[in-house]
């Protein structure tokens, strides 16, 4: 069982890669502003079945990755400290462009929807960092299995990046007028975002010294 402290860090972790821009977001804020929120949410179930997919492969893989492979943690620790400094960087890069900013997508079924929001998700090089990378360093071989920590780290991850990206989802159009009319929000939120992933990293560097 991970301890209360890794859940929470690994929370603030999660809450900050969903909270950053990318395929899953544009994709479900995309159809919620075209086609409506419904449309938004039946393409958020379709991403929610990927990170179930992405959540047991990576749990079964990091099992045996950690039993076979000495030092295995610090090489992680190392390259899920430089992934989030680059998800930062990419936040306030000139040139970077809003989720929030309408694109023109044509109207799906139901089933389209959902299976598009699946391979989306599938092909978000974003989660696969999120597994293969961060997840692995907030567990303890010595505080019980290490598929059960998995398992309970994916799960937890899987809730939080739900619960926002179904408010998303649901205030898609408001926040797009919103920030249309004041971009300076829009800056400042990407700002937060890099202090935020980049305050994370260095602790994350940190405790490898410790």
């Amino acid at each position: 069982m991970p301890t209360f402290s890794h859940i929470f860090e690994f929370s603030l972790v999660a809450l900050g890669m969903v909270l950053t821009p990318g395929p899953n977001m544009i994709y479900i804020i995309s159809r919620s502003i075209c086609q409506g929120r419904a449309a938004g949410l039946i393409s958020l179930s379709g991403v929610a079945l990927g990170f179930i997919f992405y959540m047991l492969c990576a749990a079964f893989g990091i099992t045996a990755f950690v039993m076979a492979v000495p030092y295995a943690y610090g090489a992680l620790r190392i390259g899920g400290a430089l992934y989030l400094l680059y998800l930062a960087w990419q936040a306030i890069r000139p040139g970077g462009r809003s989720p929030f900013q309408v694109r023109d997508l044509p109207v799906d079924g139901t089933g389209r929807l959902f299976f598009m929001g699946f391979v989306t998700n599938l092909l978000n090089p974003k989660i696969a960092v999120m597994y293969l990378s961060l997840l692995p360093q907030f567990i303890e071989p010595g505080h019980g299995s290490i598929l059960q920590q998995s398992l309970i780290l994916g799960t937890t991850q899987i809730v939080i990046s739900l619960a926002v990206n179904a408010m998303i989802a649901i205030m898609a159009g408001s926040v797009a007028l919103t920030l249309a009319r004041h971009p300076k929000w829009a800056t400042l939120q990407r700002w937060i975002m890099a202090t935020v992933l980049s305050g994370l990293a260095t602790k994350m560097m940190a405790d490898g010294r410790t």
